[in-house]
């Protein structure tokens, strides 16, 4: 019975040792534990930052618009937004305004001014299409309805408000000549006589300076960047066309050209529609004014234009005509 006893007393110290030993290894158990979740949690802590630090290092455009104003049952604006995708007319060839990139993605102050509407009607960025327009086109594809509207340094003037409508302006420049940066004979419109000046087809630089400078010699083409390429290599002896676009034919090739004389015209730069659709003309016209008070044009300019002229124009004010 001693003997019984003493096995009991010695089977119950060693389970209390035990217990004693299981509770000093139970704190270092849950304390490896905790050390490893912490571990954890701080490793994904630094994947979360670095990846954020990947998204601020390359920007990536958004592929929705956010939401736009419920449209008028009808209207184009509707039509559109519900469609979910814009077609639009701009220039490929005319740096700083509307130039097909090496990615073949427009770029340019035009683009961005489209920018603004097609974001404006809540269309994803992704869902707008842009169709290159040369100058003789554009009334023709409003026309056809090939295009949902025009942006492509297009002069609003009486002649093709019979054909279509324009909102805007949103930029206003003046037709001027650019020559060969060695050129000493040519000064202004007035010393053109007998000179080859090259302009574009379907222009109104190019009617202008038949009235202008009536003893020049006129070569047309259909884009300004092969007038360019004409002036260059001594086929004419001027470019004339507004001094927007030839600051960015200059800023293409640094060095080679000049602009000479003074501005001798008023051209202010329109978006394009469909004669009649007034709902769609007031919608732009208001969109562009929200956009120069808001800063939204001022962030096109910077981007496009200002890379040349820093000084921003005080934007004009919109024309809402009614015929």
């Amino acid at each position: 019975m001693r003997m019984s006893l003493t096995r009991t007393r010695q089977r119950s110290a060693q389970t209390t040792s035990r217990a004693a030993s299981a509770s000093h290894r139970e704190p270092r158990r849950r304390t490896a534990r905790g050390t490893a979740l912490l571990l954890s949690t701080a490793l994904l802590a630094v994947f979360a930052l670095g990846a954020c630090g990947g998204d601020d290092e390359a920007e990536v455009e958004p592929t929705a618009a956010p939401a736009a104003t419920t449209f008028p049952a009808g209207s184009t604006m509707a039509k559109l937004q519900s469609g979910g995708t814009i077609t639009v007319g701009t220039k490929f060839d005319q740096p700083l305004f509307g130039l097909k990139n090496l990615r073949g993605v427009p770029e340019g102050f035009d683009v961005e001014i489209a920018k603004i509407i097609t974001n404006a009607l809540g269309i994803p960025a992704d869902k707008v299409k842009f169709v290159e327009t040369v100058s003789v086109n554009r009334e023709p594809f409003i026309q056809q309805h090939k295009v949902d509207m025009v942006v492509a340094t297009y002069t609003i003037n009486d002649k093709r408000k019979q054909v279509v409508d324009f909102a805007g302006p949103y930029y206003v420049a003046g037709q001027t000549l650019m020559v060969r940066a060695g050129e000493s004979a040519i000064t202004g419109k007035d010393s053109l006589a007998g000179k080859n000046v090259c302009s574009v087809s379907g222009s109104t630089p190019a009617e202008r300076i038949r009235t202008e400078a009536p003893q020049a010699k006129l070569v047309l083409f259909d884009v300004y960047s092969k007038c360019a390429e004409a002036l260059k290599n001594g086929q004419v002896d001027a470019v004339t066309t507004d001094n927007a676009i030839l600051l960015g034919l200059m800023d293409s090739d640094p060095g080679t050209f000049k602009l000479v004389g003074k501005p001798f015209s008023t051209e202010p730069y329109g978006i394009g529609i469909a004669k009649g659709d007034d709902e769609f003309r007031t919608f732009i016209n208001e969109t562009l004014t929200a956009a120069y008070a808001d800063g939204r044009y001022e962030k096109a300019y910077e981007a496009t234009l200002g890379k040349v002229e820093p000084n921003m124009p005080k934007p004009p004010a919109v024309d809402n005509y009614t015929s």
